[in-house]
């Protein structure tokens, strides 16, 4: 064997045990399992390098504090954006269709996500959200329920994460994410190059409204609140939210965007029922 050889070899090796003490270390810097730290580093290639990520503000809350993300809902891979900027594993509510894709579902198990009935109300899903979030976790809601599509800046939102922030005592972390790319199908941003931002809100404290997440009024009026403090980072204080019952669907929209009767008029029980 030549002396280049050898020398390439064993650079090769150094090469390897260093990145395999890296890679360890950092397991141990985060709150991550080694298939979560390994997704966590492959979604920070494609956040920073296919899709140009910026993060503007650092994510509000320290590693030992609870809470409930929420944020606009453009794209099917929204989380990523949200989820690399920390080093807890925040839990995901996502539809129970992905979650038992063949192909979405083993990535989608590795980062612990809770499934969810997409229509209606999930109250097991709802329970554990709200179990995660009282033992000092993180749990990620998007308000909307789907991805908008629409011309609109947001689709007519659900009250299920203000629900959760009260039962658990924790705050609510508006986010807005700006420019993330979709074209249609779950899996197309990944072949899609982007410049995408990412904002956050401070922590939107709710302790003056514990105990009282059956006042349906007070409910609509908080969720109201923490929507347009997503807003305001997207630069439109202008906003009006709209309210969705659990029936609502984007073809139930009136052509100016606004929720129709049909979809206000049950926005009441889903409150009332959750």
């Amino acid at each position: 064997m030549s002396h280049t050889l050898l020398v390439v070899i064993s650079l090769a090796a150094l090469t390897l045990a260093a990145g395999l003490v890296w890679f360890a270390l950092l397991v141990r810097s985060t709150s991550y399992t080694v298939p979560q730290t390994f997704f966590w580093l492959l979604a920070k290639f494609y956040t920073r390098i296919m899709w140009r990520t910026r993060i503007v503000d650092p994510f509000p809350l320290d590693a030992d504090s609870n809470g409930v993300v929420i944020c606009n809902h453009r794209s099917s891979i929204d989380p990523f954006f949200i989820q690399v900027s920390v080093r807890r594993v925040i839990r995901w509510m996502v539809a129970r269709e992905y979650c038992e894709h063949p192909v979405f579902g083993f990535f989608l198990q590795i980062a612990e996500v809770i499934p969810v009935n997409r229509g209606g109300i999930d109250t097991a899903a709802t329970k554990a959200a709200i179990r995660i979030v009282a033992e000092g976790g993180v749990v990620g809601m998007l308000p909307e329920g789907r991805i908008n599509t629409t011309e609109q800046f947001m689709n007519p939102v659900r009250p299920g994460a203000i629900l959760v922030a009260l039962k658990s005592h924790a705050p609510i972390i508006p986010c807005y994410i700006e420019g993330a790319p979709y074209r249609g199908k779950a899996w197309s941003p990944f072949l899609m190059r982007a410049r995408a931002r990412v904002r956050y809100g401070q922590p939107i404290d709710l302790s003056p409204y514990y105990g009282r997440e059956k006042d349906s009024q007070l409910v609509r009026h908080l969720l109201v609140q923490c929507v347009k403090a997503i807003a305001e980072l997207a630069g439109r204080p202008d906003f009006e939210p709209q309210m969705a019952g659990r029936k609502w669907r984007p073809d139930l929209l009136d052509p100016d965007g606004a929720a129709n009767e049909a979809n206000e008029a049950d926005e009441a029980d889903e409150v009332d029922e959750s």
